[in-house]
């Protein structure tokens, strides 16, 4: 019991710093609201348990020891990233939400494209390899208990997130509006680009 309070404690201090998943969900909620915010957390959660699954199957620990699958596992990462903190800095430029579908930025979020947003998102991440594989196997040495781990930290990380995006939805009329949605597309853009650039730069 002692280990499961311990692995809560930890897991809470990781999601709850601000990160690509945080900006990610702030943005489509404010781009589709409650629902945009709740599919793109569903998909990072998704991403997630893919992640626990992979290290319990051992396949984590095969991308950590191939250079060239984790770098190219960065770089793509990073570059969605990019994308999508351009995508918000154009809308924001723009004035309004881009009326072409292109994936990213619509007049209205749609699920499915709120949800695809978020599972690249998490699974372009190759610091969850790193977290998954140096932490589930401190509190668990089994396939079901790493397994199990890693589902609880993505519920974790739905339930923080999806809070997130029903906090924004109520004020989101308002944040939405003229040059105060403006700022905050333009702010999370830059969030997202920021953190793209940092992805890229990191090394290993």
């Amino acid at each position: 019991m002692a280990s499961l309070w311990a692995f809560l404690a930890v897991s809470f201090l990781v999601i709850a710093t601000p990160g690509p998943d945080t900006a990610l969900t702030v943005r489509n909620t404010l781009i589709g609201g409650r629902r945009g915010g709740g599919f793109t957390a569903l998909g990072i959660a998704a991403g997630q348990a893919i992640w626990a699954l992979g290290t319990s199957l051992g396949l984590v620990a095969l991308l950590m020891a191939s250079e060239m699958v984790f770098e190219a596992v960065r770089w793509l990462g990073a570059a969605y990233l990019l994308y999508l903190g351009a995508a918000s800095l154009w809308s924001a430029w723009r004035g309004r939400a881009m009326r072409r579908e292109i994936g990213v930025v619509q007049t209205r979020l749609t699920p499915a494209a709120a949800f695809r947003q978020g599972l690249l998102s998490d699974l372009g991440n190759p610091k969850m390899a790193v977290f998954f594989s140096s932490m589930l196997p401190q509190f668990a040495d089994d396939f079901a208990g790493l397994v199990l781990h890693g589902l609880l930290f993505g519920a974790m990380t739905l339930l923080w997130l999806t809070g997130y995006a029903c906090v924004l939805s109520r004020a989101g009329d308002y944040l939405r509006r003229g040059p105060v949605g403006r700022l905050i597309e333009a702010a999370t853009g830059a969030a997202l680009v920021a953190l793209g650039l940092r992805l890229a730069s990191e090394q290993r």
